[in-house]
Formats: structure tokens, C-alpha cells, sequence
């Protein structure tokens, strides 16, 4: 999100306390095992980043149930397999980097990252565990289970440009949505909201998810390094078919061949700058746009105690977002 909406929630009564607080339970659940994993897994955690889907454990909560230990075990459960991913992301992609810092993978190899991912896979479904809500696990077991089947779908899809929008959507629910989703569904549910309002902040956190990874999407061909962490056109390099590319691609046979075969050095800034004046930033800007209003729409259906006002605040502030 955007960094204005992000101070702007982080003013908001609680907020700051909460994360505070999940951010200690992160430290003392990477530090449960002891020895050189955890010392890798401090390494992702130290990376630090926004905690957005803990935030939003904490948002999809009625003010009543905000003080509940279970939203922070929550929290730091979601946030613990998002660290998960990004490690064993970074296993695959070869990734130096990680929001600006060396990867685990980068400074350890394959099998410490690897082992790393999994160590923070299995701690976040014991803590979620100790709130003895079986449904709750379920829920982030399904989360975990489609990250696998993204990932599968993303290396089906690499350096495919005939990669339709509708199969890409299919891939991102999946690898990014879904988490979304259960961080939503996880809040609403141990802060005592009934299962309608749960499943509609579910479909809130899948919309949001995918709205989130469009604009990661278009960062990736129009940000900027310093604050993205990231190498501009990683995803360009590594023929990882995101929205904006195959956009370009269905208009400009270069960009098609550039996805289908990775570019030289040279010629990646000026076919990043080509996807751009073919419009297919903006058309993709517009396609988040409609999954932002989709997303309000789900927020319109809760009946429960729940101030939607600042998940709305999250999800205006994804479009426009700067890392």
C-alpha cells in the first residue's frame, strides 16, 4: 500500500500496539528452535516489511474482540508463512536480494534456505494451534496448499506470453490470494464474527490479494529499486508472465519474445520502457482499480460489529502503492 495510507492506519487507536506485539511474538517464534535455523529464520525476519496480512487479522476484528491473544497468535501465524514463501521463493528464483537486503538463499545455499522455509511453514501452524480452533487451521492449511499449487502454476506459466489474464488471475489466487483471504477470514472469525461475515472478509482478502499482486506486478516494471527492494525487471528477466507483461505481449511481438526468451542486460530498461507507452501499465492500473471496487463490494455484505472503514483504507491504498 501506499506509504500515506499506511501512516494513517498505523494512527488509528490499537494499531501500533498490536503490531508491537505481534512483532515480539514474531522474534520469540523464529527464536523456538534454536540454533543456526533460527538464526537463518531472524535473518527473513529482520527484513522486515509492512506486516500487512497480521494487520489485516487484526482489521477484519470487531473492536471487542481486539484485545483476544488469539489475533496476535494469528498474526504472527499468517505473517510467518508469508516469511515461509519468500525464502523458498527466493530458492527458485535465485534471488540476491529480498527488500534490499542479501537472501538467505543468497548467503546460505539451497538447503539452509530450504530447510529455513520449512522450519517457519511448521512453526506457524503450531502457534495457530494453541488457539484450539480447528477451523482456523483449516483455513490456513488451505492457504499453505495453494501456495504449492501457484508456485507449480507460475513454472508452468514461465516464459509462456500466451499466458491468458483468467490463467494468471487462476495462479495469483492462489500463490497470493488465498493467504489474503485467510488472514481476513482468521480475524473475523477468532473475534467472534459469525461465518457469513467471515466468508465475505475472506473474498475481501482474495480481491485485496490479487489487486496487491497487480501493483507488485506494475512496481516490477515502473518502480524503483531503492524502494522495492527488488532488481527492476526481475520478472521480465525471469519470463514470469504478470498482468502488465502479457498485456504488452498481446500488442508487441518484442516483449512476447523477451518473456519467451530471457533478454540481454542491455535491452531490459528500454523494453520496460516499451511495456509503458504501450499503455499496459495503465491497463493493468485499471484492472486493479475494478478489483478494488470488487473488493468494497464483499466489505458491503458484513452485517456484523465491524468498522470497514479501514480495510477500505488498505485496499484504496494498493493501487498507488510505493514498495
Amino acid at each position: 500500500m501506499s506509504t500515506i495510507t499506511y501512516a494513517n492506519l498505523l494512527a488509528l487507536p490499537g494499531i501500533s500496539d498490536y503490531l508491537k506485539r505481534v512483532e515480539q511474538r514474531l522474534v520469540d517464534d523464529v527464536a523456538w528452535v534454536g540454533g543456526s535455523t533460527a538464526a537463518t529464520a531472524a535473518e527473513t525476519l529482520a527484513a522486515g516489511g509492512k506486516r500487512l496480512r497480521p494487520l489485516l487479522v487484526l482489521l477484519s476484528s470487531p473492536a471487542a474482540g481486539q484485545s483476544a491473544e488469539n489475533l496476535i497468535r494469528a498474526g504472527s501465524a499468517v505473517e510467518l508463512v508469508h516469511m515461509a514463501t519468500l525464502v523458498h521463493d527466493d530458492v527458485l528464483d535465485h534471488a540476491s536480494l529480498r527488500r534490499g537486503r542479501p537472501t538467505v538463499w543468497a548467503q546460505h545455499g539451497d538447503l539452509i534456505a530450504g530447510a529455513t522455509g520449512d522450519f517457519l511453514f511448521a512453526r506457524a501452524f503450531a502457534v495457530l494451534a494453541e488457539t484450539d480452533d480447528i477451523d482456523s487451521l483449516v483455513l490456513l492449511a488451505q492457504a499453505a496448499l495453494g501456495l504449492s499449487e501457484g508456485e507449480a502454476l507460475q513454472m508452468l506459466q514461465t516464459r509462456r506470453p500466451e499466458t491468458t489474464p483468467e490463467q494468471y488471475f487462476d495462479r495469483c489466487t492462489l500463490k497470493t490470494g488465498r493467504l489474503f483471504a485467510a488472514a481476513c477470514g482468521l480475524g473475523g472469525r477468532l473475534g467472534g464474527l459469525g461465518d457469513a461475515d467471515a466468508k465475505a472478509l475472506a473474498e475481501y482478502g482474495r480481491l485485496l490479494g490479487l489487486a496487491f499482486q497487480v501493483a507488485d506486478d506494475i512496481l516490477d516494471c515502473d518502480g524503483l529499486s531503492t524502494a522495492t527492494g527488488k532488481v527492476l525487471g526481475t520478472d521480465l528477466i525471469g519470463g514470469t508472465a504478470t498482468l502488465p507483461l502479457l498485456y504488452a505481449a498481446r500488442a508487441d511481438a518484442e516483449i512476447a519474445e523477451a518473456l519467451r526468451r530471457e533478454p540481454e542486460p542491455a535491452a531490459v530498461h528500454p523494453l520496460l520502457a516499451r511495456v509503458g507507452e504501450l499503455g499496459a501499465l495503465e491497463e493493468a492500473r485499471d484492472t486493479a482499480r475494478e478489483l478494488v471496487r470488487t473488493a468494497e463490494e464483499a466489505l458491503d455484505l458484513i452485517t456484523g460489529d465491524l468498522d470497514t472503514t479501514p480495510l477500505r483504507m488498505v485496499v484504496r491504498g494498493v493501487v498507488d502503492r510505493d514498495t
